[in-house]
């Protein structure tokens, strides 16, 4: 039996709120969540998982919303808040950026870039990097960096060009079957996506001017390029042209050290089957 939505029970967040609408729209058509299922051509699990807060909605679902409740963009409006609303003060800029964004360039020192993330990856990260946070808390988390990699999935992705250091492979997060899903999405996305390049950045090259932190160069159609430096839970954007010109020439550094596509891919393989034969061992 489905339980109805409590109309006099404030939400708590914009997730929330979000799926409080999604579930009193549903009750005024007199659908049940198999029934809706069958209008929008999504499963009722996952309709249902939207409507108990538990998981927003992608953008194309949020659409379809609206479209078929008639509520001019409510949906997709209320998803921006949502996911806007789970993401630091201090990295909500850097949201904006990328959707606009013609090129993206990122740096990280130690973890997957958040773009190429898989959803086991970034829970499995969130988990141990968000002590005493509940569940609820983490899965929204998990949900908003999800939606980021809509920015690759578009009709016209920017050109996006990652560079990792070789500490990101090596770190298990997650364990040895998360990792090999992780590298096997990597590998995907550079044989499928002709916008994505991806290299890596390997021990034996030394040190590098971008040791400990991440970086991200985003430049928009108009030529214009915004920066977003990153460290342990703190963040700075930088747009004065000369401080900009300074990050670039560290990234440009950095780039030069590392492995091109085809010896980075190799790499890639290489600890994809030692993650493999960890978890059939």
């Amino acid at each position: 039996m489905e339980l109805e939505p409590d109309a006099n029970v404030m939400p708590a967040s914009p997730a929330g709120m979000l799926a409080n609408r999604a579930a009193r729209a549903r009750a005024k058509t007199g659908l049940s969540l198999r029934g809706l299922a069958e209008k929008l051509g999504y499963p009722h699990t996952y309709l249902s998982r939207v409507e108990r807060g538990e998981q927003l909605p992608s953008a194309a679902l949020a659409e379809a919303l609206d479209d078929f409740y008639g509520t001019d963009g409510l949906f997709s409006d209320l998803l921006a808040v949502a996911i806007a609303a789970e993401v630091p003060v201090y990295g909500r800029k850097v949201l904006d950026e990328e959707k606009r964004a013609a090129r993206i360039q990122t740096f990280n020192s130690s973890v997957v870039p958040g773009l190429l993330q898989t959803e086991a990856y970034t829970s499995a990260l969130f988990v141990e990097s968000m002590p005493g946070k509940d569940a609820e808390k983490v899965a929204l988390q998990v949900n908003a960096r999800v939606h980021r990699r809509e920015v690759l999935e578009s009709q016209t992705p920017p050109l996006y060009w990652a560079i990792m250091d070789e500490a990101a492979l090596r770190r298990p997060v997650g364990g040895p079957a998360i990792m090999a899903e992780q590298i096997r999405h990597t590998l995907d996305v550079i044989e499928k996506n002709s916008a994505v390049r991806i290299q890596v950045l390997p021990f034996s090259r030394g040190v590098h001017p971008l040791l400990g932190g991440s970086l991200s160069l985003l430049t928009r159609r108009d030529g214009v390029t915004f920066a977003y430096v990153e460290s342990f839970a703190s963040g700075t954007s930088v747009d004065a042209p000369a401080d900009v010109l300074e990050l670039t020439t560290l990234l440009d550094i950095a780039r030069s050290k590392a492995l091109d596509t085809r010896e980075s891919v190799a790499l890639l393989h290489r600890y994809l089957k030692e993650y493999e034969d960890d978890f059939d061992s």
